[in-house]
């Protein structure tokens, strides 16, 4: 071949490459489309020239690896993106700087097209409502909720309150979705019972969804609570809604669920949360987890087991002095027992459905049992004793099992990350009375200590200090559960006997060797070590009351050098009350209210 006819047939060659990549850039502006299991959502709703925008790819089948941008005369560029989940899975990209025009956002699978997106910039309203949930909302919000969240693994990822974490534009992909700076000033701080609502409240109003609660009783000694008809909110669904519509409909919800709207029976089926199978491809991220004591928290991301490092299943929670933390699944957080007076365990909300009659209703238990379009409605956690339950979890988190050394050092570093939330909890009731000198908060009766309103509401530790109690117990009742279930665990030729033995050696070391520090009532720092924290558990039978000074409520002995910063303490009527009611923790059982 002559060099003037090579030089043609690469010029011809060229030319039919271009025009196949033309042909396909129409083909694909053409049918540019969602219609499988992954969906593409663009923030803000209505994008800017030189604005910053955000992109959000999320499937349900599988993990995406490619996201692409292409203009209007289809030129491709491949957008840096952060991966997430699985399930669902979730890509994230941030651009800036696009000029106005149509284009295209693909998501993608090993170079195969899974969904297609328009992106006009600068062009007309093209908010559009969801009317009702389905799969790819509720997949958007899970993936929403694993963004909002998202921290490395190590991090003690803690917020004063819920404002902070929404106002982050980086962490909340919702952040001025709406275009009208509706994130500006927005109050927000939830307790634990309400967390959950206002994050499922907020989402629904940035993307135009209805929503639906119920008024729910408290229950008694010996029934689960029981709610109302459901009250339908369509508020949102009608175009972008203010700020100020918002607010409205979260002080609804504020003023209507408590720490009962979770703790609503299993079968029950005229509630707002439903439970669902324990499967890795069912808890999402937005799941909601109650225990039969009344605390409720939100899982926000898997974590795999790799080769050196153990799974893990984190979720955030609100508590009453508004501050939010996200904290690790163990035995010392998720507290579950099949009670007579509580539905405990995972579950997600009840779907909204479109009704014969034109308007919506809520799905019954039987109408969610193999219906693909909502997590698996499940009576599975019904059948399980406590033992039971966390070693189907632990399987779940850890499937390859764990070595008991790596089991080991997982509870202590989650016992530890509990402590230093106390730590925190404890200070705030510190700055309290630093603010308000000579003051003395009210101390409820009975079973009120654990629910009430008001700062002993916001200072008090009663909850968090019975989880501390059990949270202990659960570290050093390890070695026994290596005996009990040593099928959650890789022995490496040990038998269980010998497993056990080595780990009571290895604790009593670790302890010793790991430590916290808490802030005395004159501002110093004290240190403890976890062994000091371990021997003083029967002093937390009584440590939860603010009006106590901070050394008395971690048991510091009078007479010491570490209590002699302490020059406040309970009236005498209050620690009276206490003794009475040691009891309820001495058992780590916490009464009906």
């Amino acid at each position: 071949m002559t060099t003037q006819i090579k030089i043609f047939h690469y010029f011809l060659v060229g030319l039919l490459l271009t025009v196949a990549s033309i042909s396909l850039a129409l083909a694909d502006a053409y049918s540019c489309e969602e219609t499988g299991e992954t969906h593409i959502w663009i923030s803000p709703v209505n994008p800017k020239a030189d604005r910053p925008i955000k992109i959000m790819a999320v499937s349900t089948d599988g993990s995406l690896s490619e996201m692409t941008l292409i203009d209007n005369q289809g030129r491709r560029t491949p957008l840096q993106f952060q991966h997430r989940g699985g399930p669902p899975w979730s890509l994230t990209s941030a651009l800036a700087g696009l000029n106005a025009g149509v284009y295209q956002v693909m998501a993608g699978r090993n170079g195969q097209l899974t969904a297609c997106h328009p992106l006009t910039i600068d062009g007309t309203d093209t908010h559009k409502s969801q009317k009702v949930w389905g799969l790819a909302t509720e997949a958007f919000y899970s993936a929403w909720i694993e963004a909002l969240f998202g921290a490395p693994h190590e991090e003690n990822l803690s917020f004063p309150s819920l404002e902070p974490v929404l106002r982050n534009h980086e962490r909340n992909f919702l952040y001025n979705y709406l275009g009208s700076n509706e994130d500006n000033n927005l109050p927000l701080t939830p307790d634990c019972a309400d967390l959950p609502y206002t994050l499922r409240a907020y989402f629904a109003w940035k993307v135009g969804l209805p929503i639906a609660f119920r008024t729910c009783g408290r229950g008694s000694a010996n029934a689960s609570p029981r709610c109302g008809a459901a009250t339908i909110n369509t508020e949102f669904t009608h175009g972008i809604s203010s700020q100020a519509s918002f607010r409205h409909v979260n002080e609804q919800l504020a003023n209507t669920v408590h720490s009962g709207s979770a703790r609503t029976g299993l079968e029950d089926e005229f509630t707002d949360l439903y439970p669902t199978a324990l499967r890795r491809e069912t808890l999402w991220p937005g799941t909601v987890y109650a225990d039969p004591y009344g605390h409720v928290l939100v899982l926000a991301e898997w974590v795999a087991q790799t080769v050196d490092r153990p799974g893990m299943l984190l979720a955030v929670d609100a508590q009453p002095d508004n501050s939010v933390t996200r904290k690790r699944f163990w035995e010392g957080t998720f507290l579950f027992a099949n009670n007579a007076n509580a539905g405990p365990g995972f579950k997600v909300f009840r779907p909204l459905v479109g009704a014969a009659s034109g308007g919506l209703r809520t799905l019954a238990n039987d109408e969610l049992v193999d219906n693909p379009g909502f997590a698996l409605f499940s009576l599975e956690q019904t059948q399980l004793s406590s033992d039971d339950f966390y070693a189907k979890l632990a399987k779940l988190i850890n499937p390859a099992g764990l070595d008991p050394q790596q089991a080991y050092e997982a509870t202590l570093d989650a016992l530890v990350e509990q402590i230093e939330t106390r730590v925190v909890s404890v200070n705030n009731g510190e700055t309290y009375f630093r603010r308000n000198p000579g003051s003395v908060i009210l101390m409820p009766d009975g079973a009120a200590i654990f629910q009430t309103v008001g700062s002993w509401e916001d200072y008090s530790t009663p909850s968090r200090d019975l989880r501390l109690i059990i949270a202990i117990k659960v570290l050093t009742e390890l070695p026994e559960k290596i005996m009990r279930h040593p099928d959650l665990f890789v022995m490496n030729g040990r038998s269980p006997e010998q497993a056990k033995v080595w780990i009571e050696q290895h604790h009593a070391r670790r302890i010793k060797e790991r430590s916290i520090f808490y802030t005395r009532s004159n501002g110093s720092l004290w240190e403890l070590s976890i062994a000091e924290v371990l021997a003083r558990k029967p002093l937390y039978e009584t440590a939860y009351n603010p009006n106590d000074c901070a050394e008395m409520r971690w048991g510091a002995k009078p007479g010491t050098a570490e209590y002699s910063t302490c020059h406040r303490h309970a009236p005498a009527e209050q620690h009276a009350k206490m003794e009475r009611y040691r009891g309820w923790f001495r058992e780590a059982r916490r009464p009906a209210l």
